[in-house]
Formats: structure tokens, sequence, C-alpha cells
């Protein structure tokens, strides 16, 4: 069995501010680059870690900035406006070549970035809720389609788009008023520093 040691720690109001600021300041560095330019950078740190022996904490965190590109680039979710912005903006610090600790740093070298995406999830969490909400309703129609009465084709898959649209916007919308209830304090708990 292979030697392991298992390190946890935790960020204090300070640290959150430091990371604010990080993020803050590679925000307004890439505030020119493209949607394509992030979301490529991404892309490559995803698998870039892939192909290291990363810890596991790493790779988990790191992965889940698949579901921030999916949620880009899947049409029918239509995400767009202040909305696409707010997702950019998460995702804009993974653009940063030079990031707090190089990536070639074994081990560590990623460290930055888990906490980054984790910080970046957690903010982002009632988009997050709201597209996967929206995903299992996808499917869970698509499923359907198949089944019940014999109609026309055309007829059946218009009804189902109809369906769909209002979903989703019934599932921006929420998004939307448990963020703002978020920032106005209204939501209970501790006190939490925004990254944006």
């Amino acid at each position: 069995m292979a030697d392991t040691m298992k390190v946890t720690f935790d960020l204090t109001e300070d640290d959150l501010k430091y990371f604010r600021r990080v993020m803050k300041e590679v925000r307004a560095k890439h505030s020119k680059s493209s949607e394509g330019e992030i979301i490529g950078a991404c892309r490559l740190l995803i698998e870039g870690i892939g192909q290291t022996t990363a810890p596991d904490f790493v790779q988990e965190r790191v992965q889940k900035l698949e579901v921030l590109i999916d949620m880009l680039e899947d049409a029918e979710w239509g995400l767009s406006g202040r909305d696409r912005d707010r997702v950019l903006r998460g995702m804009a610090y993974f653009a940063e070549p030079d990031d707090i600790i190089p990536d070639k740093v074994p081990v560590l070298g990623f460290l930055d970035d888990a906490i980054m995406v984790q910080l970046v999830v957690v903010e982002l969490e009632h988009e997050i809720e709201a597209y996967r909400d929206f995903c299992e309703y996808r499917n869970a129609r698509a499923a359907r389609v198949g089944k019940g009465k014999k109609e026309d084709p055309a007829t059946r898959a218009e009804w189902v788009n109809a369906q769909l649209e209002t979903r989703r916007r019934a599932l921006h919308s929420r998004m939307r008023r448990r963020r703002a209830r978020r920032r106005s304090g209204g939501s209970g708990g501790a006190p939490r520093i925004m990254l944006w």
C-alpha cells in the first residue's frame, strides 16, 4: 500500500478576500479575451490535469469546469446577456497562464486552480443548479417522446419544444431570483465574500 497523507485546510475571510482580489485582477486583464479563448483555456486546463497525477481533490474540482462550459455551449439552455457574462467572468481565472501557483510545481501546481474552481462553483451555485434541473427535465422529456399515443411527429416535436422553452424560462427566472436574494442577504447563514 502506498503512503498517503490527507491535508485539509480552511480559508479564512482574509484568504477569501485575497482570492477575490486575484479574481478581479485576472478578470480585468482578460476583459478583452473572447469567449472562445476563455473556454479554450478551460479545456486545456481540464485536459492538462487529466494527464497528470494531480490529487483527486484537484481533479474532481477542475472537472466541474465542464459544467460551466456546457452551460455556455448548450443552445437549448440559451444563456445570454448578464447571465452568460457572469459565467464567463467566473471562468476568466483559468485563461491566465501565470496563476498563483505555477502548474509545473509537482502535486501543488493545480491547487490554486482547484480552490478557485470551488469558489466559482459556490458563487454560481444557482446557475449550476438551474442548468442541472433543465438537463434532467430535457432528458425526461426526451425519454417520454417515444411513448404514448401515435401522433404526427412534427406536432409532437413542436409541443416538446414549447414545453422545454417554458421550463427554460422558469428556471432562468428562478436562478435570477435566488441570486438576487442571496446578494441582498436574504438567504440566511454567514455573510459571504462575493467573487465579483
